[in-house]
């Protein structure tokens, strides 16, 4: 199935609960990451560490990288400060 648009968690289908989140670290102001194969593709899904039961960002798997590849270049080291 083709999907126009970025899909929202709902439209993906896939069990949050199930999935293996990864932590950025410890403390406030730590996300959780999570890969999930729904709709043909690999989707990035990013939600706060301490409502994981809020709201959940869904990104493409060249969002991901572009932010990656942002991260590894130091384009965010301003906002860390």
């Amino acid at each position: 199935m083709a999907v126009s648009g970025k899909p929202s968690v709902e439209a993906l289908g896939v069990d949050l609960d199930a999935l293996d989140w990864q932590r950025s670290g410890t403390g406030a102001g730590t996300v959780e990451v999570a890969f999930a194969d729904a709709l043909g593709q690999r989707w990035v899904l990013v939600r706060v560490t301490a409502d994981p039961t809020g709201r959940v960002l869904v990104y493409d798997q060249h969002e991901w990288e572009c932010f990656l590849d942002g991260a590894r270049r130091g384009e965010f080291d301003d906002a860390a400060g």
